[in-house]
């Protein structure tokens, strides 16, 4: 009998989970854990500190965007934990400054070892979300892996099913 390599043997599959303040976060974020866990895998957060708008007054800006800062930073401290116990593993955390959609790009293009893009889909009347609809629409032929769109009203019971 002849042993068939495993073909998982010497890769790690990353997958990289957007982090927002979105209801859909939770789905999205059972889905890249389970998947990571049934995969010998890990998961990555992400998050995007978008600048302030309010330019009249610089010391107003820089300190909402400060406050921006602390509470994305919480936000991530809170999802590593949930990762913690969901994997076993802590993440990586990657959190930048800037237009979402350029460093979410840029992350992707630096970090190789990633190789699964996990996003949250609003179900609502808003649509999936400014995200989803970039990467999906113009966005789509700058992404060079997969992209996995988890709908936000899954419940535990139907991800556990697909994972």
């Amino acid at each position: 009998m002849v042993n068939k390599p495993d073909v998982n043997q010497g890769y790690h599959r990353s997958f990289l989970l957007v982090v927002d303040f979105s209801s859909e976060l939770g789905a999205a974020l059972r889905f890249a854990c389970r998947r990571a866990l049934h995969t010998n895998g890990s998961v990555a957060l992400f998050h995007a500190v978008e600048p302030s708008d309010f330019h009249h007054f610089a010391s107003i800006a820089g300190l909402m965007e400060t406050e921006a800062r602390s509470e994305a930073e919480k936000l991530l401290q809170r999802v590593a934990a949930d990762v913690q116990r969901l994997t076993g593993k802590m993440p990586s955390l990657f959190l930048r400054e800037g237009d979402t959609n350029e460093q979410l790009l840029a992350v992707l293009d630096e970090q190789k070892d990633i190789s699964v893009l996990v996003l949250g889909a609003g179900t609502g009347e808003e649509g999936p979300g400014p995200l989803v609809s970039a990467l999906s629409g113009r966005l789509a032929g700058q992404i060079t892996l997969p992209v996995t769109i988890v709908p936000g009203n899954l419940t535990t019971e139907e991800i556990d099913a697909l994972t």
